[in-house]
């Protein structure tokens, strides 16, 4: 039952995306679905690996309409810094510590620094992660812990 509504997600996906509704590309489209679907059952057989999300959806969605905000401010930030004359780039490379307990918590942490303008993730290490700043300043940790203790929130406690 799973591939099956899996099959019709990716097929209805598959549709929006092409907005071209011709026989041979949904045949395309169809065999693509099959192709991938095979190919995930076969790697499920082999590794068994499953992921669960444990995380709460309205906190989720809370979080991001607040990650959308910090985008646009960030973009706002690095577009001032590359349009001036001067360029005033001040670039450094720091720890920031994370406290989400599950793997998925962190990557979304993680991901969240580098959808930033202006900051990327470089490296995971036990407790904290390797960032990069084009323009450090030092308030940006006091919103780097918001951001972390804004994703603890999100996360249902449940260890992964």
């Amino acid at each position: 039952m799973k591939t099956i509504l899996t099959s019709i997600f990716m097929m209805v996906l598959w549709l929006m995306l092409s907005g071209i509704y011709k026989p041979m590309l949904i045949g395309f489209g169809i065999v693509s679905v099959a192709l991938v679907m095979v190919i995930v059952r076969r790697m499920d057989r082999v590794d068994g690996d499953h992921v669960r999300i444990s995380i709460k959806p309205i906190q989720f969605f809370h979080y991001l309409l607040w990650l959308f905000s910090e985008i646009a401010k960030s973009n706002w930030r690095v577009t001032k810094i590359i349009l001036a004359r001067t360029m005033p780039i001040r670039q450094n490379l720091f720890e920031v510590p994370y406290t989400q307990t599950s793997d998925l918590g962190q990557v979304i942490f993680a991901n969240s620094i580098t959808l930033t303008p202006g900051t990327l993730t470089i490296e995971t290490e036990a407790g904290d992660f390797l960032v990069h700043a084009l323009s450090y300043d030092p308030d940006d940790m006091a919103a780097l812990a918001d951001m972390d203790r804004r994703v603890t929130e999100i996360e249902d406690g449940v260890n992964i």
